[in-house]
């Protein structure tokens, strides 16, 4: 079993570019799968599940492109 199997919740943030409480958040409501170890209770998420969320994302997106038609050009703003 490889070391790096399991990802702390600041790990997914900054793999995700949010902050630990927005991945958090993301465990409470169940759109990221993770578990809870150890007597401290702290979270972890396997790395699969972080990439199966992943890939969930970018088939929501492309649902919602499809669906909302293009009225500009230029890129939203960051």
């Amino acid at each position: 079993m490889p070391a790096d199997r399991f990802l702390t919740l600041t790990d997914v943030g900054e793999t995700l570019n949010i902050s630990p409480a927005q991945t958090y958040a993301l465990v409470r409501s169940g759109d990221l799968v993770a578990i809870k170890i150890g007597g401290r209770g702290q979270w972890r998420v396997e790395r699969k599940e972080l990439e199966a969320y992943i890939q969930r994302m970018y088939e929501e997106t492309a649902r919602f492109v499809q669906r909302e038609p293009v009225e500009q050009e230029s890129p939203p703003p960051e």
